[in-house]
């Protein structure tokens, strides 16, 4: 009886560690100052970039909502709630954006910005990528510092340029910009080139409490 019991309880828990998932990767936290260390070097190249190298924007995360990745980012990002109508069309609602420290209404002033950009992205490794894999990059809401809601004028003013070229206006943005674009190289391990790492060990050093947190992608 203690036998069949026992084989029972062996065969219960068997199937239960088939059912368990385990996590294939887990966030990593890191002063800044430590994740720029971790940035492997490389010599950028744009040679054979063009834009739609990376679809976007696609269905987002849920196919089933009726919004691209665009909106659903606007959704996650709203201070106050825009109003979703017909088409997943946006309509008032209030934003933040971090890099001016300027507060926007409406979803027509603001522009949706690849942390690192695409370009950026290419000259960095993703070349050699699969289209599908840049297309997972472009439309990237797996980590809270890939995409983020800002004002026109300051994405425009960023353009492609790495944080050797450009900083955010509002300089107590620096910190965290730079922890974010950090978080996005190591999560899709792409390169930066020297003046890349320069500028980035000396906002490290600006930056002592910083933290960065990324996510490895799959």
């Amino acid at each position: 009886m203690v036998k069949a019991v026992l084989r029972a309880l062996a065969a219960a828990l068997v199937v239960l560690s088939a059912t368990i998932t385990t996590p294939a990767h887990a966030a990593e936290t890191l002063p800044l100052t430590e994740a720029v260390d971790r940035l492997p070097l490389g010599t950028e190249s744009r040679d054979g970039y063009t834009r739609s190298s990376f679809r976007h924007w696609n269905v987002g995360d849920d196919p089933t909502d009726g919004c691209h990745t665009r909106a659903e980012v606007l959704l996650h990002e709203a201070v106050e709630a825009p109003a979703v109508g017909a088409n997943c069309r946006l309509e008032g609602g209030r934003w933040f954006s971090y890099y001016d420290a300027v507060t926007v209404t409406g979803p027509s002033g603001l522009d949706i910005d690849h942390m690192v950009p695409l370009a950026e992205a290419w000259d960095s490794g993703a070349s050699a990528w699969s289209a599908q894999r840049r297309e997972a990059y472009a439309d990237d809401q797996g980590q809270e510092a890939s995409l983020v809601a800002v004002t026109a004028r300051s994405n425009r003013s960023k353009a492609d340029q790495d944080p050797a070229q450009w900083l955010p206006p509002a300089a107590e943005a620096h910190c965290r910009y730079a922890a974010e674009w950090v978080a996005t190289k190591l999560r899709w391990r792409l390169t930066a080139d020297e003046p890349e790492v320069a500028a980035l060990r000396d906002l490290g050093d600006r930056c002592p409490l910083q933290d960065v947190v990324y996510d490895p992608a799959p």
